[in-house]
């Protein structure tokens, strides 16, 4: 199917689901016209039509938060489409990773797990690498960094003896934290050798296997 076989409704746009195309999570909800759509394949950013302004936009032309495509899927019907992206940034305008945020459902007492759980990782992601970059005095991040990768190994290694005892000890109080003390530190280690963190999830999505009757 190309462009022109799209269904485009009466003022001639087509929403438009913008997903991460590691984690999946839905990042934002747009509008594209025929216009925005060819130069989002074209440039491969994503572009969109603001029916407020009446406008295309450039998504990140501003913030620095722009959207690499992947991929572009259109639906059984197509007259909606489906964005994977590789985000730059956050996706909404308030700095969160997702346009959606908030839940009309109470899950405080709930112990599932949804997205925006995750969103604290990338914010530490984020944050490290910004350490690197300026290395403020006084940092423990900074410190790491500059005493360099044997220093951040070795603390990698301590950190996951202490998961080891802890788990070991079936104290879960202090599995948590330690386990959290493990996680930063990992992440410390993936951004000195510049490996994102995406990448390793990128190899955790691949691994998946259908369960059965998929």
């Amino acid at each position: 199917m190309n462009i022109e076989e799209l269904k485009f409704d009466a003022s001639g746009l087509i929403p438009a689901v913008v997903q991460d195309a590691t984690t999946r999570e839905v990042l934002t909800v747009a509008y594209m016209n025929k216009e925005s759509l060819g130069k989002s394949l074209e440039t491969r950013e994503t572009w969109f039509y603001s029916r407020s302004r009446q406008e295309l936009w450039h998504k990140g032309a501003t913030s620095g938060n722009t959207q690499k495509i992947v991929e572009i899927k259109y639906d059984c019907d197509g007259d909606a489409l489906v964005v994977l992206v590789e985000p730059a940034g956050p996706a909404c305008h308030t700095g969160a990773v997702s346009c959606f945020s908030e839940s009309l459902v109470d899950d405080s007492d709930s112990a599932s797990t949804s997205l925006r759980d995750f969103e604290v990782v990338l914010e530490l992601e984020k944050t490290i690498r910004k350490r690197e970059q300026e290395m403020p005095e006084g940092a423990y991040t900074t410190y790491l960094f500059e005493k360099g990768v044997d220093k951040i190994l070795k603390k990698v290694g301590e950190e996951a003896a202490e998961v080891i005892i802890a788990a070991k000890n079936r104290d879960s109080e202090e599995l948590k934290w330690e386990a959290a003390d493990l996680l930063y530190h990992l992440m410390v280690l993936l951004q000195e050798q510049k490996l994102p963190l995406k990448e390793v999830l990128g190899v955790l999505n691949k691994r998946k296997k259908p369960s059965a009757g998929e």
